[in-house]
């Protein structure tokens, strides 16, 4: 009947109602907003690539966001970041190589407190991320890497470090070939002496007779 207003106040009863008989949300029975998604996508955000100084047994957070088939974060997720169990490795800051961290409004989660073992050397962090039923997968590259004191405080990054032990030894076989460039002649030229410049005080003489 138009205008009945028994029947204005009974329809949202009866509309939830029919959600629960649906399994619908009870804000309504439009399910496309409570429906899981039909694919995850892991973005990592940070961490792949990173050099973990073994030396302060420490290592910058890993950050990955969860989303949707379409791009859109979710949140709500269940992350799990898992750590090799043998080589270079570490421990979580719960003393487990395996931490769960939920994703926030953002579809973002962070792995804090991740310390390092002494084995040099490239490793994988395995994540994997789970939300109605709905799965994936991947993979975080790090490596555990002895960095000095000097090159840590200067701002050195592990590439320029390599470059310097590259150039070094181009050098050093450098010198090995003046070394040995006799000309024909059986005699061995002695390798160069080093120089080395040292800045000291100036000395002064008595003026000339």
């Amino acid at each position: 009947m138009p205008g009945d207003p028994w029947g204005a106040r009974m329809r949202p009863f009866a509309v939830l109602l029919l959600s629960l008989l649906l399994g619908l949300p009870p804000s309504g029975i439009s399910a496309a907003e409570s429906a899981a998604p039909a694919k995850l996508n892991i973005v990592v955000v940070e961490g792949d690539g990173a050099i973990n100084n073994i030396r302060q047994r420490t290592a910058r957070e890993t950050i990955i966001q969860v989303e949707d088939q379409n791009h859109r974060p979710i949140s709500g997720a269940a992350v799990l970041f898992m750590l090799p169990d043998s080589g270079p490795s570490g421990t979580w800051a719960n003393g487990t190589r395996t931490l769960q961290v939920m994703t926030d409004r953002a579809g973002r989660a962070v792995a804090k407190g991740l310390r390092v073992n002494n084995i040099q050397g490239k490793f994988q962090i395995q994540v994997q991320a789970s939300y109605e039923g709905t799965t994936a997968t991947t993979s975080i590259t790090q490596v555990n890497s002895v960095i000095t004191a000097a090159a840590a405080g200067g701002g050195v990054s592990g590439k320029v470090i390599a470059i310097l032990v590259i150039a070094g030894g181009a050098a050093a076989g450098a010198a090995v070939a003046v070394t040995h460039k006799s000309g024909g002649s059986s005699s061995t030229t002695p390798p160069p002496t080093p120089t080395t410049v040292s800045a000291g005080a100036p000395s002064v003489g008595a003026p000339p007779q």
